[in-house]
């Protein structure tokens, strides 16, 4: 009898340790993956090191990353100017898929420029799978104007070579596979010669042609979130962090996403995720990426990320 309930006892405490285990790995949080834009890093204490604390603090447990393209700091900054972002992009699908914390499924968070860059992941490389997609005053639709350059000396001078580059031609095949903004640029009053010459935007926007493998992995998402600043002076034009851009052929009349062919003719799936209920369409008031520490962990990481 006393063998029968050792035995019992010891399946028991089996059965308890194989339940605990996998109860545990349930409720261990979703990963998050974090792309930054122009001019930061991954790792600056003051902006990309800020925001992974902020969320490490809120969700005990979470595992994020904020990624680096490069080998360094240094590169990974002059990889935010320089550079084919489609290479920048493989680079990042085989991070994931080579990090064990991120196989089954992560949510996505990217800041300006990163937000459309985690957004080609999304659509390129579905595993492991992208859960919820954050962008932050991402240019979805690209931009027609660099107006504003930043304050810092170093990143200003960056800024005014860009402008010069643009200006020289965005669509020359040498800018257009070497200066990362050149492969956002979306040129409204030469539209056949953007679609025909973007090597990146124009790709991931299935302006060229369907790419059903992007759609089908966008329309896997289970939240795109996308974020706009009401007096953004970097974003020209700043509807286009909601996907809005201007009609074609001019350059003053601006089309919200649900007046554009891309919307109409559902080239990404976006309307059929927006009736779906998975675009999420916030604001903040002030100019680019500005917002305080309480609305990002109210309406971000409470809402989006902590679930």
């Amino acid at each position: 009898m006393y063998k029968k309930m050792e035995k019992f006892v010891i399946l028991c405490v089996l059965l308890c340790v194989v339940t605990g285990n996998g109860s545990a790995q349930e409720q261990k949080p979703t990963p998050l993956v974090i792309w930054h834009g122009m001019g930061d890093t991954c790792c600056f204490p003051f902006s990309m090191g800020r925001i992974k604390e902020l969320v490490e603090q809120r969700i005990p447990g979470i595992y994020v990353r904020s990624l680096m393209i490069g080998a360094n700091i240094i590169a990974d900054e002059e990889h935010g100017y320089l550079g084919n972002v489609n290479d920048h992009v493989a680079q990042v699908c085989d991070k994931v898929a080579n990090d064990p914390e991120l196989q089954g499924g992560y949510h996505a968070m990217g800041f300006s420029q990163g937000g459309q860059f985690l957004r080609a992941v999304a659509q390129r490389c579905p595993h492991p799978p992208v859960k919820s997609l954050i962008s932050i005053g991402g240019q979805h639709q690209g931009v027609f104007g660099l107006p504003s350059c930043p304050a810092s000396a170093t990143q200003s001078r960056t800024c005014e070579y860009i402008r010069k580059l643009l200006d020289y031609g965005a669509y020359n095949s040498w800018i257009q596979s070497g200066l990362v903004q050149a492969q956002y640029w979306h040129d409204p009053l030469h539209v056949e010669e953007y679609r025909n010459k973007s090597i990146f935007l124009a790709d991931i926007n299935n302006e060229k042609v369907i790419n059903e493998a992007y759609r089908t992995n966008l329309k896997k998402l289970e939240t795109f979130v996308m974020v706009k600043f009401l007096t953004d002076t970097m974003v020209v034009p700043q509807e286009s962090e909601w996907f809005g851009f201007y009609a074609p052929g001019q350059d003053n009349e601006v089309l919200p996403l649900q007046q554009t062919q891309l919307y109409l003719e559902d080239r990404l799936g976006l309307k059929e995720m927006d009736g779906a209920g998975k675009l999420h369409f916030l604001t903040q008031p002030g100019g680019h990426l500005a917002f305080t520490d309480e609305w990002f962990l109210q309406e971000i990481v409470d809402k989006y990320i902590a679930v």
